[in-house]
């Protein structure tokens, strides 16, 4: 503890003299623009909210994954060798880009894009296609659906070390906890429905039933340490009804924004597991993104940052960052009368502040500071990399003061 106390004694006089108080609360909305085409899709986005990623169309009318970033702008990453790509998911750091593209045959493969090594066939499980959907938080681990040499659809979990292991049966996955040990993701049952399941290598996988009601059900993403889960309901086939999953309380009903018609999907969760965001439909069966959270249920984006949407409107949203701050998806630019992705910055929480208080404080530094050198992604791990460090002192002191 002394130790750790000089090393933040050391980093406070350090940066004494170049302490910066923002300005105070800060909120956006970003059109991402497209690739020269009309459209564009956001899936994913870095704990920090500086890089998103998703699909956009060209000026030849090919759908491209892409990289965005406020300084760079929207990068198209290329294919396998065929015409189109897409990206699902980017690593807590930005760096690693996750998705499925064709190859010279047309061939649909997962791969793994960074910017040293480019786009890596991830390859299949013996068949001949490959989807990739979720990556870890440092990038190591990616989850996805693949063909067996039967033909079968398998969830998989790829590692550079083991390449792509199948998690068995009728499956697909969608979404893995950051350090890569939980995946998630829908399997058929014996009677052929979808279910939601959780696995583990410990457990395997895990079904986690449905709503009451249901029949069906698929599961999109996961906290950062596996222990909730969202997805949707379904019933026939019709995806119905959002949830959120705990052990400890089973599948939630997150309800929907008032639509007759029972329609809500969950695709994106935070880290702590506390806020949930996909799409409903409202009142006059229009589709909204939402957030939800237990304090507050389900609301509309676009009735809460009404005032930041002067030229559009938010359909979906797809991703949240770990912190929950950074939301992104797909809305309509009424500019340019097109649906494109969007990244909007909530304000909320500020930078560095730990405790969610409105307050980059002692209190916040002090949380860091009993959490130093500690392991494992939680809020004191403010740039979520894995380990509580010098970083993550170094993000309170810069931002103190900050909403006090």
């Amino acid at each position: 503890m002394c130790h750790t106390q000089s090393r933040f004694k050391a980093l406070l006089s350090a940066c004494v003299m170049s302490l910066i108080a923002t300005t105070g609360w800060s909120q956006s909305i970003t059109w991402l623009g497209t690739l020269g085409g009309r459209y564009s899709y956001a899936y994913g986005v870095s704990a920090d909210g500086s890089v998103v990623v998703g699909w956009a169309e060209n000026a030849a009318g090919q759908w491209r994954a892409f990289r965005w970033t406020a300084s760079g702008g929207m990068q198209d990453l290329g294919t396998l060798g065929g015409s189109n790509s897409y990206a699902y998911g980017v690593s807590a750091d930005g760096a690693v880009v996750v998705g499925w593209a064709e190859d010279a045959s047309l061939r649909i493969r997962a791969f793994r894009w960074t910017a040293a090594g480019g786009m890596q066939n991830l390859g299949t499980l013996g068949g001949r296609e490959s989807r990739a959907r979720g990556v870890s938080a440092d990038g190591a681990v990616v989850v996805g659906v693949a063909q067996n040499a039967a033909s079968e659809g398998r969830a998989f979990r790829w590692t550079a070390s083991g390449g792509m292991e199948d998690l068995g049966t009728w499956s697909w996955a969608d979404g893995v906890s950051a350090d890569g040990s939980v995946v998630v993701g829908g399997a058929r049952n014996a009677a052929g429905r979808s279910r939601a399941f959780r696995w583990t290598a410990a457990g395997g996988m895990q079904d986690l039933g449905t709503l009451p009601g249901y029949d069906g059900s698929s599961a999109w993403d996961v906290s950062a340490d596996g222990s909730v889960v969202v997805g949707v309901a379904d019933i026939s086939g019709l995806w119905d009804r959002a949830f959120r999953w705990t052990a400890s309380g089973g599948m939630q009903d997150l309800g929907t924004l008032g639509s007759g018609y029972s329609y809500s999907t969950a695709y994106g969760v935070s880290a702590d597991g506390s806020v949930v965001v996909g799409g409903a439909r409202n009142a006059v069966w229009d589709n909204r993104a939402f957030r939800w959270t237990a304090s507050g249920g389900m609301e509309d984006l676009n009735t809460t940052y009404a005032s930041l949407l002067t030229n559009g409107y938010l359909r979906l949203a797809t991703a949240i960052s770990p912190d929950g701050r950074y939301i992104v998806g797909v809305g309509y630019n009424t500019a340019t009368r097109r649906d494109q992705a969007f990244l909007l910055d909530t304000g909320f929480p500020r930078r560095g502040d730990v405790d969610r208080n409105g307050c980059v404080d002692d209190a916040d530094l002090l949380q860091v500071l009993f959490a130093f050198g500690g392991r494992g992604y939680r809020n004191e791990d403010l740039n979520w990399d894995g380990t509580v460090d010098d970083a993550d002192l170094l993000e309170v002191l810069f931002n103190f003061g900050s909403g006090c």
